[in-house]
């Protein structure tokens, strides 16, 4: 197999695409399988060669590898543990660019557990485009308070601080290692935690009657006081509690323990913290062509309306948060009722706003030439200033962009502290320049080779792609398939689902009319082969 085979293989196995299909795409690509200048089975050969030099040392070779990379760069951080046995138990890391995405986005940080041979947990963000950045990444052998409060611990050493807002899903073992861990010792300021509103909003067709959620409004009545980040806390206990007697839900106990920590997942409660988005969704993905579109179409988005401030607004922000700033602009010139405005004192003008889609509220609005306060406060959660207080600057004729209103976050140029210098200068600019001279040397030399690679050994490819084999004992040895809480708990069975298991069960059996078998039918009765078997022998005797 070529080089260009043997990285194709490699390259695919690292999006679980296997050889069979990897082999098919290739013929696809050179135009038939005479084209492809290997068979299947060297494609298989080559992984299982692949998979036999990494063998039981990938642990060995990832902290080597880590190791490198410190060495490489004094930004790149990671800490690990092992068990007494040596096999690898807890591992940390953050490279220069997560470290950096913190001290500019890590107001808020999100941390979900996904399940693999470990548990792999990813710590979060928002950054300036409103699209996830990770600000750093742990291994663990298990979900517990030990774990957890490892690895939060590891994250407030490689970042200087303490997230503002921490948000996680509803495992009790994360909320007692985050008070632990993120706590105000160090003289740090302690952070708060939350809890993801998508984990729990998943829950209710499970823990309340599936029927009600799917053929009733309850969801939609329930969605009106849990989403809305307008309602006043009386407002919201209000409503909860009407919607719980509507529908007869008084005894159920999940909403009644979902109503005794509401404190920490509905935003009503939190309206003075910055979430950023996070307390939404975890799924924040979209699609390929629409993230270049976003990020790298040249020149300045359109405007809408004849106010001065919004082309501002295009200059300062990032697209994606500059479309949201715009239709917090229309929204304030095309639905916004004034039904009181005051006298200036001192520079400020006191107003009541009337939305046209929030009935029976009105918003208190102060504004001046420099800033805008609304009772909302969408500034606060989101960082994006709302319709009412854009109403209440229009009002007063402000058209440049008050600079108070502008987050650092959202901008097109970013302003960094005092991390991202350490940061810089983990990267030394003069060795990169000699390691670029370098790479272009090495591929000069093979384009005038003329060579195809294959003279470039097997295991020199291997090595070159995943690492050269430790050299020496094995001194941390792979980590062993870890247990999650997702292995005790089995998912519920519906009525639906047992009424076609026993039906199943009792079901009448189809047989062999031959044998009276159960696995077979008369078409293919062994016995009935036998019986033909043995009359040809009869007639050829």
């Amino acid at each position: 197999m070529t080089v260009g085979l043997r990285s194709i293989v490699f390259d695919a196995a690292k999006v679980n695409i296997g050889c069979s299909k990897t082999f098919s795409l290739v013929k696809e690509m050179t135009g038939g399988y005479a084209n492809v200048g290997a068979t299947l089975r060297d494609f298989r050969n080559f992984d299982r060669d692949l998979n036999e030099f990494v063998g039981e040392r990938d642990g060995q070779m990832l902290i080597d590898e880590f190791r490198i990379m410190q060495e490489t760069s004094k930004s790149f951080y990671f800490a690990h543990e092992v068990d007494a046995e040596g096999h690898l138990t807890m591992l940390f890391w953050a490279d220069a660019v997560g470290r950096r995405n913190f001290e500019i986005y890590g107001d808020a940080v999100s941390f979900d557990t996904n399940k693999y041979n470990m548990i792999f947990a990813p710590f979060t963000g928002v950054d300036k485009h409103d699209r996830c950045v990770t600000f750093a990444a742990c291994l663990l052998s298990k979900e517990d308070i030990c774990h957890y409060n490892w690895a939060f611990k590891q994250f407030v050493k490689a970042m200087g601080r303490n997230p503002v807002v921490f948000i996680t899903d509803q495992c009790p073992a994360m909320k007692v290692a985050v008070s632990v861990s993120f706590c105000g010792d160090n003289d740090l300021i302690p952070s708060k935690h939350r809890l993801c509103m998508w984990h729990i909003m998943q829950k209710f067709p499970i823990k309340v009657v599936n029927r009600l959620c799917k053929e009733t409004d309850f969801m939609e009545k329930m969605k009106k006081y849990i989403w809305s980040s307008n309602l006043e806390i009386e407002e919201f206990e209000n409503g909860w509690q009407s919607v719980i007697k509507e529908f007869n839900l008084e005894d159920n106990k999940w909403l009644a323990d979902m109503y005794e920590i509401r404190k920490s997942w509905i935003p009503s409660y939190f309206r003075d913290n910055s979430m950023f988005g996070l307390m939404g969704t975890t799924s924040r993905s979209e699609s390929e062509n629409f993230f270049f579109g976003q990020f790298h179409r040249q020149g300045k988005p359109n405007t809408l309306s004849r106010w001065f401030l919004e082309d501002d607004a295009a200059d300062l922000f990032t697209r994606t948060i500059f479309y949201k700033v715009q239709e917090e602009i229309l929204a304030s010139c095309l639905e916004m009722q004034i039904k009181r405005m005051s006298e200036e004192v001192d520079g400020v003008t006191q107003l009541d706003i009337k939305d046209v889609k929030v009935k029976d509220k009105l918003f208190k609005v102060a504004v001046s030439k420099t800033h805008a306060v609304c009772s909302c406060k969408k500034f606060v959660m989101c960082g994006i200033l709302c319709r009412h207080a854009f109403c209440g600057l229009k009002q007063i004729g402000v058209i440049k962009f008050p600079r108070s209103l502008v987050l650092n976050r959202w901008m097109k140029i970013v302003e960094c502290g005092t991390l991202s210098q350490s940061v810089a200068a983990g990267v030394q600019m003069d060795k990169l320049d000699y390691v670029r001279k370098i790479i272009k040397q090495i591929s000069s030399d093979l384009e005038n080779s003329g060579g195809d690679g294959a003279d470039f050994s097997k295991r020199d490819h291997i090595a070159a792609m995943v690492g050269e084999q430790p050299v020496g004992d094995v001194s941390i040895l792979v980590p062993n398939v870890c247990k999650n809480k997702e292995n005790y708990f089995k998912r519920l069975i519906s009525e639906r689902e047992r009424e076609k298991a026993l039906n199943k069960a009792n079901k009448r059996i189809r047989r062999c009319k031959e044998c009276s078998g159960t696995n077979h039918d008369s078409r293919t009765c062994p016995r009935k082969k036998t019986g033909s078997t043995d009359a040809r022998a009869e007639n050829q005797s």
